[in-house]
Order: C-alpha cells, then sequence, then structure tokens
C-alpha cells in the first residue's frame, strides 16, 4: 500500500481591512454603539433642578446647604423652578415656605429688602407647642397678666389673637417648669411691624399660646396681619 499523505498545518494569518467579515464586524459595533447613544438620549430627558433639603420658612435667607440637585422631567413650564445648572442662589431670601424635598419654585425666591420680617423668640406654653417643626405656621394668641397694667388697649386677662398663621423658625424645650408651668421657647418670623407688641406682651409676662394653622400657606410674607376679632359682640 502506498503511504497516506500527511497534511500540512496553515498559519494563522492576522485579520485584514480586505477582509470582508472584519468590516461588516467593525460597522455592526459601531450601528450598535450609536443607536445605543441615541435611545439612551431620548429615555433620559430629564433636567437638573433644586429642591428643598429641609423646610424653608418665608423671610430667611439661602445658603449652600439650603438646596439639592435633582434631575427630573418636567412635561410643561420648566422655567418655574429654579435650575441646578447654575449654583445655588446663595444670599436671596425665601418669599414663601417651601417643604423638604420639593422643586423650588423661581417665584419663591427674592432679593433681602422683598420682605419685612424680623426674628423673634418668644415662651409659649409647652402644651401649645407640642408637635410643632420647623417650617410649620401659627397664630399667636396673647393672655395679658391680669396683675399687671398693659400698655395698649387688650384687658388683662382677657385673650386676643395677635399674629397670625406665622412662621415657625425653631422649637427648643425649656429648661424649667412642669405641667401647666412648663414652657418653651420658639423662634418666629413676625412681620416688622408687629415685632414691638410682641416683644412687649413677653416682656409684661403676658401668656403666650400658639394655635397651629391647618393646611399649607404658601402665598410670600405679607404685610399686615389680621388683627384680633372683637369677641364683645358690639358692632
Amino acid at each position: 500500500m502506498g503511504e497516506l499523505a500527511v497534511p500540512t498545518a496553515k498559519r494563522l494569518q492576522k485579520p485584514s481591512w480586505k477582509d470582508s467579515r472584519l468590516v461588516v464586524g467593525v460597522i455592526l459595533v459601531i450601528a450598535a454603539t450609536t443607536l445605543g447613544a441615541r435611545l439612551v438620549a431620548s429615555v433620559d430627558d430629564r433636567t437638573p433642578y433644586f429642591v428643598a433639603v429641609e423646610n424653608l420658612v418665608a423671610g430667611e435667607a439661602v445658603t449652600a446647604a439650603s438646596f439639592r440637585r435633582v434631575d427630573v422631567a418636567l412635561a410643561d413650564s420648566p422655567g418655574r423652578y429654579v435650575s441646578a445648572d447654575a449654583p445655588v442662589p446663595e444670599g436671596k431670601i425665601m418669599l414663601r415656605d417651601v417643604l423638604a424635598g420639593e422643586l423650588v419654585p423661581t417665584a419663591a425666591l427674592g432679593a433681602p429688602g422683598d420682605v419685612g420680617v424680623q426674628r423673634v423668640t418668644v415662651p409659649a406654653d409647652a402644651q401649645s407647642t407640642a408637635g410643632l417643626e420647623r417650617g410649620h405656621r401659627v397664630d399667636l394668641y396673647v393672655t395679658p397678666d391680669a396683675t399687671r397694667g398693659v400698655t395698649d388697649d387688650r384687658e388683662p386677662g382677657r385673650t386676643s389673637r395677635l399674629l397670625h398663621a406665622v412662621a415657625v423658625v425653631d422649637v427648643r424645650a425649656g429648661d424649667g417648669g412642669f405641667g401647666a408651668t412648663a414652657t418653651t421657647s420658639v423662634q418666629l418670623y413676625v412681620p416688622a411691624e408687629h415685632v414691638r407688641a410682641v416683644i412687649e406682651a413677653v416682656d409684661q409676662d403676658a401668656k403666650i399660646t400658639l394655635v397651629p394653622v391647618k393646611g399649607p400657606v404658601n402665598g410670600p410674607v405679607e404685610g399686615p396681619v389680621e388683627e384680633p376679632a372683637d369677641e364683645s359682640g358690639d358692632a
């Protein structure tokens, strides 16, 4: 019998640009990458905006820690909210309350001269301050000390509402007192024209009671606050 032929091994050749399979493969990779990028871009049409880190109270200044960035997709009116494409507008003043986690409306920011409120700390009845937090709104009621004279037309011992829907900035538990005598220090944003009346009530040892306002108060800080109603029934 004759000897069988022994096959010789072929050396592997490096692919060449002339190889049609390589060209087709490269084209498919480029097409898939481009298509994927366009698909992601079309799906992620979100825009960066600022949201409140904590409850922001009308009258306070904006700091770098007041806002944080979130990416959201808004159906319409994107200009209604503060864009995060620029840095936090430090030094601006909150013209209205914004709750933690809410988008910050552009209309909620203003210049320092746009609001006329000042921080005033009052010692309030501890029972009336239970559950109060920063950003809440309260009516401030005053009961003058019956044993002392008053400098305005309020009757000693008679309760009247002095302020309506003022913003709570801070709440701190008092150091002393138990039960009905316990007090809590509450910092409020008081319209400038009513600061003196509040300070006088505190200096005259009047009892101050804070009553939470039900529902949000979204409007900007206004000037005159509703005066106490005449409860005597006289015209």
